[in-house]
């Protein structure tokens, strides 16, 4: 048996210790999008877990060109457009070789807004099109701090550009947010699958 920095025990064959808590993700719900006009988790959503993550895996929109984005909510799902603050960089890469980049979007993030968060902006319909990431929500639960979020998500787009963009932010409220709504800005979700899961 050893101990490393911190104090933490690891038995002989370098595992830890039983005690020490690992992060473990706890899969709490999965929804199939099938022509659906957004995706709503409005339960599940409470102390039990210090923070939530949404794996949202080939989502594909009905229409060209549009947003793939998100809102909370204070009051189970009835209705959406918490303040939020946020800001977004992204890397980029033509699929025709013409150009790749590296930054800041100021056309993605929000500054004190009710309006939708991105995750993807242009997203084409093509077969070949769809949007795939993570997002993770800090402490929703909480009735004293704001709410911290980071997100990032893969896509390619209607002008054939493929997209690595980072999105970090906070919820300005004080309130408990219970739900979380995904939609595309126009349209239709045509397919894809959102899992929430709980860290543990």
């Amino acid at each position: 048996m050893a101990v490393v920095s911190g104090g933490t025990t690891l038995i002989d064959n370098g595992a830890l210790d039983a005690a020490v808590p690992t992060g473990s993700l706890i899969l709490l719900s999965t929804q199939t999008a099938s022509s659906s006009a957004s995706i709503e988790f409005t339960s599940g959503i409470d102390s039990t877990y210090d923070s939530y993550v949404f794996k949202f895996i080939d989502i594909h929109p009905a229409t060209d060109g549009v947003n793939f984005q998100f809102q909370g909510s204070t009051n189970g799902g009835s209705s959406y457009g918490v303040t939020i603050t946020s800001t977004a960089f992204y890397a980029r890469h033509y699929e025709s070789n013409a150009a790749a980049g590296l930054a800041y979007s100021g056309g993605w993030d929000l500054a004190q807004s009710t309006n939708y968060q991105y995750l993807t902006q242009n997203l084409g319909n093509d077969n070949d099109q769809s949007t795939s990431g993570t997002l993770q929500i800090f402490n929703p639960s909480s009735d004293t701090f704001v709410k911290h979020f980071i997100a990032t998500a893969d896509h390619f787009n209607k002008d054939n550009i493929q997209y690595n963009s980072f999105f970090a932010g906070y919820f300005n409220t004080s309130s408990a947010l219970n739900a979380f709504d995904f939609e595309f800005s126009s349209g239709n979700i045509d397919d894809g699958i959102i899992k929430m899961y709980g860290v543990k």
